[in-house]
């Protein structure tokens, strides 16, 4: 048991020393790919044959998740019809471990009819791929943690942290954030925790609304009507001046309070809590905890209601 944990470790313990190797050797080129890929006008194409080509796909997407919008071609597929997808503007980052994969090779006349740069990341500085490329990205890979020295082990765990390395750097560069990246992964458990106020509010004919002097006979038939045991109040000028709930209800009554012979004025409470359409519905979720109430009365900049989010609506969603 001991000696299989032992084989184990061992290919961790080359794989780490390999990507110790890369991290120290990234210098210039490194810094020309992220130049050339950042100022890239039309799409970064991905290729690589094998396990070179599992790795190009997943850098492809990657790049593209990150706000960087990249393609895969399998470079087979392109010597038959695909290399249509590749356009002027474009940037190709090929893949080979040798550098010298025949269909990768192939598409070097296309790329350099069209005038697309070329981005190589192989572990042969001499080869055919590195020799043709703007930039070429050497992975420094003295041997694959395969004990045969067959599968791709090593080379293919650099290769893939190279291109991490690459999309990670532009995310960055490019001021990707959290809110970038839910929109790109709607189904997402992040794009449901990133949800706006303005994707799960309620707008329009749909928003309880009363005048400040609005009779508490007709508050209570808008507040029933719309079903959401709350009113907006404004003034009118259509501002938001204060919030009627089933609550405040309650309490108008305990006091003495009599419908009859009173408006939206004496019973709402004023200075109620708001939202805004942009912020997070995870905020707004925060809020109505923090004060033990369960509606916020969405507002523009004006001070204005243009909608209500109900607690439920938030969780319904799956923010949290």
């Amino acid at each position: 048991m001991e000696d299989i944990l032992q084989k184990a470790r061992r290919v961790f313990e080359v794989e780490i020393r390999t990507l110790e190797r890369l991290k120290d050797s990234l210098g210039e080129e490194f810094l020309k790919a992220v130049e050339l890929l950042r100022s890239c006008k039309g799409k970064v194409i991905t290729t690589g044959v094998g396990k070179s080509g599992h790795i190009a796909r997943k850098v492809a997407s990657t790049l593209s998740s990150t706000g960087c919008p990249a393609h895969f071609l399998h470079p087979a597929e392109a010597l038959h019809g695909d290399l249509g997808v590749i356009d002027k503007g474009d940037v190709l980052l090929a893949f080979s471990t040798s550098g010298e994969s025949p269909e990768v090779v192939s598409l070097l006349p296309y790329i350099k009819f069209l005038g697309v740069p070329l981005i190589s990341v192989t572990n042969n500085p001499n080869s055919t791929l590195a020799k043709y490329s703007e930039v070429h990205i050497f992975l420094h890979v003295e041997k694959e943690a395969c004990p045969l020295q067959l599968a791709p082990t090593s080379s293919s765990t650099a290769s893939l942290v190279l291109g991490d390395a690459l999309a990670m750097v532009l995310l960055e560069l490019n001021g990707f954030t959290e809110e970038d990246f839910a929109l790109r992964h709607p189904g997402g458990s992040l794009g449901r925790k990133l949800r706006k106020v303005a994707d799960l509010c309620h707008r329009g004919d749909e928003v309880p609304i009363v005048l400040q002097d609005t009779h508490m006979r007709d508050v209570i038939i808008e507040m029933t009507s719309k079903g959401f045991g709350a009113t907006a109040v404004v003034d009118e000028g259509g501002r938001l001046v204060g919030i009627i709930t089933d609550g405040d209800l309650r309490r108008f009554v305990n006091k003495g309070g009599r419908f009859d012979h009173s408006t939206a004025r004496d019973v709402m409470t004023t200075k109620p809590k708001t939202a805004r359409m942009e912020e997070l519905a995870a905020e707004a979720l925060r809020r109505m905890e923090d004060h033990n109430i369960t509606v916020l009365i969405v507002v523009d900049q004006d001070f204005k209601p243009v909608g209500i989010i109900h607690m439920h609506d938030i969780l319904k969603a799956g923010v949290v």
